[in-house]
């Protein structure tokens, strides 16, 4: 199975989507299973991961009923209130669906850098494993010491990275996420989703040259058994079309790590979430 392990639909409400802004007026606009069906064709791609875009349950329950009716979809990474004495509840009514594969918080938006090291946000961690859902990290290089240290709290809860924490491409630089990825890589319970690169290059004259020594670093770090591809569809847009963006990936995986493309291109992500 090939996987896209990350992407997003939503149906565009301006107040819904404050995060898109005038600079991203390209995603200022529905965007649909039916959008998505002809890119994963013309690449070869079985199905996809669809992740949280909005920090509200309605996006959750939106995402699980599309996953109901397309079977593009293979998993649903939502939402729920980890914060929220109710989280029990809200897990109760969304893990009966089969589609829900993981939870994830927007924490790189949070205005507290420390969220992630809250009391009430770390017990809601724990509700996780009793119905076997995963977590994504979506953070910013500075958030990373604050992951390791949740991550060591949780050995027993699956993590993975989004967008390899976000590096800055476009200024070219790897210290200090390159050590601080590579602490967080040590830590066996957590994978890496190749996703999000593009947006994070100069979007108008990116290259590949100058995005590979980021995956480079990540391939080290994680091992190509902990390496999953994601278009971050539609997102990417702002910075380059579908094919061009897991073109970047299958590229680099098929050039430089060909006995390994199979699982970075969609084994991994189907074993890790627990799909196909």
């Amino acid at each position: 199975m090939r996987l896209d392990a990350h992407q997003h639909f939503w149906h565009y409400v301006p107040e819904h989507y404050p995060w898109i802004t005038d600079r991203l007026s390209v995603l200022k606009r529905d965007y649909l299973p039916a959008d998505l069906e002809p890119n994963l064709g013309a690449l070869g791609f079985d199905g996809t991961i669809v992740v949280q875009a909005r920090q509200d349950v309605g996006d959750t329950a939106f995402l699980l009923a599309l996953a109901a009716r397309h079977p593009l979809i293979k998993g649903v990474v939502g939402w729920v209130d980890l914060c929220s004495p109710d989280v029990g509840r809200q897990l109760d009514a969304f893990a009966r669906h089969p589609a829900l594969v993981g939870v994830r918080h927007i924490v790189h938006d949070e205005p507290d850098d420390d969220f992630m090291l809250r009391p009430d946000f770390r017990a809601g961690i724990t509700r996780l494993r009793d119905y076997g859902l995963t977590y994504d990290l979506l953070l910013f290089p500075r958030h990373l010491s604050r992951a390791v240290s949740v991550v060591d709290e949780f050995p027993d809860q699956p993590f993975v990275l989004d967008h390899i924490a976000k590096p800055l491409i476009r200024e070219h630089l790897m210290s200090p996420w390159e050590e601080d990825v590579r602490r967080l890589a040590e830590r066996p319970n957590v994978v890496c989703k190749l996703s999000g690169l593009v947006t994070e290059a100069r979007w108008d004259c990116w290259q590949p040259a100058d995005i590979w020594p980021y995956l480079d670093v990540v391939v080290e770090a994680f091992g190509t058994s902990r390496l999953m591809i994601g278009s971050d569809w539609p997102v990417c847009t702002v910075a380059a079309d579908y094919a061009r963006t897991m073109g970047l990936v299958i590229e680099y995986v098929n050039d430089r790590h060909p006995d390994a493309a199979d699982a970075v291109l969609g084994g991994n992500a189907a074993a890790f979430y627990g799909v196909g």
